[in-house]
């Protein structure tokens, strides 16, 4: 086998280009980046990204296995931004539907027929459970205390109910009051 000897032969002032090209570039997706951010509008300055959901409780509504809730008649100044069902498994369904309220506190409400334990612990962010209830329309709800959120929790026949958030208790249940299942 015979060896080849190659040389490589760098032509002056390659590096400082190189550097230039990338410092040149660097520029160009920076000031991209500062027009994107000034001049592309934003969600309104409060950071709230209104979701329509109307169409995804009804849709919802046809295909769950237990009574869907949703809030009706809730003031002006609530932007729903989050709403989810998941069917996926008949034996755990999942609806979801989150809420800005007025005062700029997170509200929402979370339903399954899965395993009730399991549910709580997971839609209350490991919440533990009180010795206080709130009364909505007569029927006590219990308090979950979690580091993040607190939540009223009702369990029933055909499924486990969680509003949660963080609004205070009485706040949490005013919300819980203004759920119905049509």
């Amino acid at each position: 086998m015979a060896t080849e000897n190659v040389t490589v032969r760098k032509r002056p002032g390659m590096a400082a280009k190189s550097v230039r090209d990338m410092v040149l570039s660097l520029a160009a997706v920076l000031a991209a980046g500062i027009v994107i951010y000034f001049f592309i509008p934003h969600s309104g300055g409060d950071g709230v990204h209104p979701v329509a959901y109307q169409d995804s409780v009804l849709s919802a509504r046809r295909a769950a296995p237990y009574p869907l809730l949703a809030p009706q008649g809730l003031s002006s100044g609530w932007n729903a931004t989050a709403v989810n069902y998941d069917g996926s498994n008949p034996q755990g369904a999942v609806w979801t539907l989150g809420f800005i309220d007025p005062d700029k506190q997170y509200v929402a409400i979370k339903q399954s027929n899965g395993a009730a334990d399991a549910f709580i612990h997971d839609a209350t962010v490991d919440g533990e459970k009180q010795s206080a209830t709130t009364l909505v329309n007569g029927v006590a709800w219990t308090h979950y205390q979690g580091s993040r959120y607190q939540a009223l929790v009702l369990v029933g026949p055909k499924g486990t109910t969680v509003v949660f958030g963080t609004e205070t208790f009485a706040k949490l249940g005013d919300f819980a009051a203004k759920l119905t299942d049509h």
